[in-house]
């Protein structure tokens, strides 16, 4: 494929790795409303995934859906390059995918360690990497961490936050990188999110509720809403910054 300078308006082409569901599905459908075309990832939730296509399809945009386990040192390359030879470029990288173990440390286990910091750690290395060398002059790398790995981590999330917390580490020196060329790159702080894997009415919001100043969950379209603000060609100036959209978590 050859690389391309980004467009700033529509005919953009973006990767949304976990886009099945979500603060995912969300930005796919935000980013395919603002005129990209949209490749997103999944693992076993591929009705999810094609729901999200044909949404997708419906805004007049192309739209794939690839399976891709993370956890796998080949899948987030693999789906890096599939994305830029299917919608002929790459311009918005969203890396979304992420899984949490929470427990009392003393009960994680290796294999807890090694799936949480492949998933959460190498897959998005390995993908900026990738996407680095196919990108065009003002591409777009976003990342997804959460506002626990920066201001309100607490008992039970360790292994989670530490995994988050590198991703600061490597969105600075590349935000340094690639910033010749004009390509952005940003970290996502959400705090709570009401989704199906932390729903505002579960047994753990009452907590997480209470911290917030708005004293509310945010929605994914909140989320997703900042995304495709950092997406877009109004962000051209913002890169190497850690964004966080929390309701006042850490107020």
């Amino acid at each position: 494929m050859t690389s391309t300078t980004t467009t700033t308006g529509s005919n953009r082409a973006a990767l949304v790795t976990g886009g099945s569901r979500g603060i995912g599905a969300a930005t796919a459908l935000r980013l395919a409303r603002d005129g990209a075309d949209v490749a997103l990832t999944y693992v076993r939730d591929e009705d999810g995934a094609q729901a999200v296509v044909k949404k997708i399809q419906s805004y007049g945009r192309r739209g794939i859906a690839l399976r891709a386990d993370s956890a796998d040192p080949d899948a987030a390359p693999a789906a890096v390059r599939r994305a830029a030879d299917t919608l002929g470029r790459l311009d918005i990288l969203v890396n979304n995918a992420g899984i949490g173990v929470l427990g009392p440390i003393e009960s994680l286990t290796p294999t807890d360690v090694d799936r949480v910091l492949a998933v959460n750690v190498r897959a998005v290395f390995l993908a900026c990497r990738t996407a680095a060398g196919l990108m065009g002059d003002g591409g777009r790398i976003i990342s997804l961490g959460t506002a626990l790995s920066r201001h309100a981590g607490g008992p039970g999330s360790t292994l989670y936050t530490m995994s988050k917390s590198a991703l600061a580490g490597l969105t600075k020196p590349l935000a340094r990188e690639l910033g010749p060329r004009g390509i952005t790159v940003n970290l996502v702080q959400p705090g709570p999110v009401d989704t199906d894997l932390n729903p505002a009415d579960g047994p753990l919001a009452a907590g997480q509720l209470s911290a917030t100043a708005l004293n509310r969950f945010g929605s994914v379209d909140e989320v997703a809403s900042l995304i495709a603000y950092l997406a877009s060609a109004e962000a051209a100036y913002i890169t190497g910054t850690e964004v966080t959209v929390d309701g006042g978590h850490a107020a």
